[in-house]
């Protein structure tokens, strides 16, 4: 079964999201099943690390602060792109030090911080565990280091490690 299914959650989420793109039909879910499976079957070739989660009740609250935090940096992008040339804007580039070194974990976090608005995940470098971002507004280094470190880095090192 194993064999099959090596991927459970992600063959369940496929199909969902192909009868959500499509119409709901016997039809639509034998053949959405058929591509999932198959999705899954590539996937497998791959040989991704598999997630070691040691504490699943972090997850909804880091969720909730991802989503919240999405939805503020969109409301400052937009305010600053609106704002036009009235309002000077420094963007910049930080590194900034990990001690996050799962590599699960530092996949979701450079996943986390390049779909917030106005950030991007330019290099990570393991010799030295740093992470290069690019910010569209850096008014101060700190803040987004306390950001980064106490907001998103402590959790998931809760989560994974």
């Amino acid at each position: 079964m194993k064999r099959l299914f090596p991927f459970p959650l992600l063959t369940v989420s496929l199909i969902g999201m192909w009868l959500l793109l499509t119409s709901f039909s016997l039809g639509n879910l034998i053949l959405g099943t058929a591509v999932a499976l198959l999705a899954v079957q590539g996937l497998v070739a791959l040989d991704p690390v598999r997630p070691n989660i040691k504490r699943w009740d972090l997850l909804p609250k880091l969720l909730g602060i991802v989503l919240l935090d999405i939805i503020r940096s969109n409301i400052a992008v937009v305010t600053i792109i609106l704002q036009g040339k009235k309002r000077a804007r420094t963007s910049g580039f930080l590194s900034i030090p990990l001690d996050l070194r799962d590599p699960v974990g530092l996949a979701i976090l450079s996943v986390i911080i390049t779909s917030t608005p106005g950030t991007a995940w330019m290099d990570y470098d393991s010799a030295k565990g740093t992470v290069l971002l690019h910010i569209f507004d850096l008014v101060d280094e700190a803040e987004w280091m306390d950001i980064i470190k106490n907001r998103y880095e402590h959790l998931l090192r809760e989560i994974f490690e």
